[in-house]
Formats: C-alpha cells, structure tokens, sequence
C-alpha cells in the first residue's frame, strides 16, 4: 500500500455538501472460499480498516501499468496474506467518500474483483496493523458500511460464481 494515499473513509457527505474534485479510482478484491464440507458453501473474508477498525475488502490505488485485477490481487496479499485466483473482469464497482490525510472529502470509484482464495500466508506486509474474519455472504454484506459493496457481497449468495479465473501472484 502507498503510504502516500494513507487516509480515513467515511460513508456520506458532511453537513449534506457533495466533496468537489475529480472521482478517485481504487481496485478492490472480495475474497471467498467454498467450504467443501458445507456443500460448497461460501465464506467471505473481511478485514479491518487500519484507522477505525471497521470492517472493509483489500482495495488500493492504481499501481504503475498494473492491470486492475492484479492491483485487487496484490492489495489481498498485502492485506490480509491472501494467495488465489482472480477474475480479471470485474464483479461491480460501489462509490464512498474518502477522507485525505490533508482532511479534504474525495468521491472514490472503487473497481471490485473476485478472488477465489486457495490459501492465507501468515507472513504478509501488513499482519500486525489488520484483523481478518471469514463471514457468511450474508453477515460479511451487513458488516460492511458501503450499500453498494454490501449489494456486490450479497450478490455471492444467489449468483453462479464465474469459472474464469487467473492465477495472479503479485
């Protein structure tokens, strides 16, 4: 992660004022598993946001010529020490506003991807500033703060998981 980009996130306008400035774009990755001995059942993997400890999917800045699913899939393993596969088309895409360290309010576009995870490291760049949890679909989308992400996690629950996957390492 760019330390340069550290900021807080909130959820709605202050005082009911829309942030001015151009939309940032951020690359985000839902991590999932099936659980073979629940017929496939699928959990999804949350971790906490470093500043307020809320609960959040892997995201990150553009990345030099990195494509947006590998972006996804780096931020993961930075994260949360995710290994797996990853779907280069993107799931959906949800809206927040992002606090800058500067204190300015900024309209971000994040870009979701799915990632099916095949394994967790438990040595990865940031072990010591997350927590992570699996969640069902269900609890995992009302864990989350963002409608849109939350519509985009519960989607895992009715949807056919895509097939197509690429084996991304970052």
């Amino acid at each position: 992660m760019d330390l340069a980009h550290k900021t807080t996130e909130v959820s709605a306008p202050v005082d009911g004022k829309l942030p001015k400035g151009d939309v940032r774009t951020q690359y985000a990755a839902i991590c999932f598993r099936r659980i073979p001995e629940q017929d496939g059942a699928i959990e999804v993997l949350l971790i906490t946001s470093r500043d307020s400890g809320r609960w959040v999917v892997p995201k990150g800045w553009p990345m030099g010529k990195k494509k947006p699913h590998q972006i996804a899939c780096t931020e993961a393993w930075e994260e949360a020490g995710v290994r797996g596969r990853v779907q280069k088309k993107a799931w959906g895409h949800y809206t927040y506003l992002k606090r800058l360290d500067d204190g300015n309010l900024v309209p971000a576009m994040v870009q979701v991807h799915l990632l099916d995870v095949q394994g967790l490291e438990s040595d990865y760049p940031e072990k010591d500033e997350r927590r992570l949890s699996w969640f069902t679909p269900a609890a995992a989308a009302s864990s989350v703060r963002e409608p849109e992400l939350r519509c985009l996690i519960s989607k895992l629950e009715t949807l056919a998981l895509p097939a197509t996957y690429q084996r991304s390492e970052p």
